[in-house]
């Protein structure tokens, strides 16, 4: 599927889904722009947002490093502004950055609640309305939120529950925002792994799991071009996992 000349932002692009997802779209021909807070690799995490655009670069593909804390409303429309200013326009966002913090709640500080709502729910909701305004203009756009299945898995959630709580939020953020602006050509839909996906951020929280029945991003990668392929006259509103996305896409290659 072609995205040729699609301007693409990619938020938390500098490792795990982020960077895959990043580097499927510059294959698929859309300019990349890799937006994070991740300048500097740290010990315990490999990538930062310039290795990744390195290695889309290496590969022939085009890309941008921007820095960008999602949760901040004046880095994310000087972000924006930026590439606005270089490309012209945003075709395509994929609001990816998200934190977990695995901690019961009674053992949960507010200010880590807080702050896992604001990466993964105020984040997609801040990119998102940053970058409508081009896209209502043009009447065309897809914006992709990254959710996960502890968006309604039963029980307890391994990640703390706040993070499950802030995707099942994301989840109805998706449904609303179609909704509001299908009457301008623009498609939002909910992309989730329908399982652990195997990333450095995965291998660092759960380094004791048992990682043979974990996903490469393969599907992830598929699913997340497809659906940056979409506007609103084709699939909106959708929440879906990968695997769904890939089995209707058999026999499209």
């Amino acid at each position: 599927m072609s995205l040729d000349g699609k301007i693409a932002i990619v938020t938390g692009g500098s490792r795990g889904v982020g960077k895959a997802m990043a580097m499927g779209l510059a294959k698929s021909g859309a300019v990349v722009v890799v937006a994070a807070r991740t300048e500097i690799e740290t010990p315990h995490l490999r990538g930062t947002i310039g290795m990744t655009v390195e290695e889309i670069r290496q590969a022939g593909g085009e890309a941008l490093p921007v820095v960008c804390d999602v949760t901040d409303e004046t880095g994310v429309g000087r972000m924006v502004s930026t590439v606005m200013d270089r490309f012209g326009r945003v075709d395509i966002l994929v609001n990816n950055s998200g934190i977990a913090f695995p901690a019961r709640t009674w053992e949960m500080p507010l200010k880590r609640w807080e702050l896992v709502l604001r990466v993964n729910l105020t984040g997609a909701f801040l990119c998102a309305r940053a970058v409508l305004p081009g896209m209502m203009e043009r009447k065309a756009g897809s914006i992709i939120n990254i959710s996960s299945i502890q968006a309604t898995q039963k029980g307890s959630v391994d990640t703390g529950l706040a993070y499950g709580v802030s995707k099942a939020a994301l989840e109805r953020f998706t449904v609303g925002l179609a909704a509001e602006v299908a009457p301008f050509g623009i498609a939002v839909n909910c992309l989730k792994p329908r399982g652990a996906v195997d990333t450095e951020g995965m291998r660092y929280l759960h380094a004791s799991a048992d990682k043979t029945r974990w996903d490469p991003p393969d599907m992830m990668i598929k699913a997340c071009v497809f659906l940056a392929a979409q506007g609103a006259g084709g699939i909106t509103g959708l929440v879906a996992t990968d695997e769904e996305i890939t089995e209707r896409l058999k026999g499209r290659d």
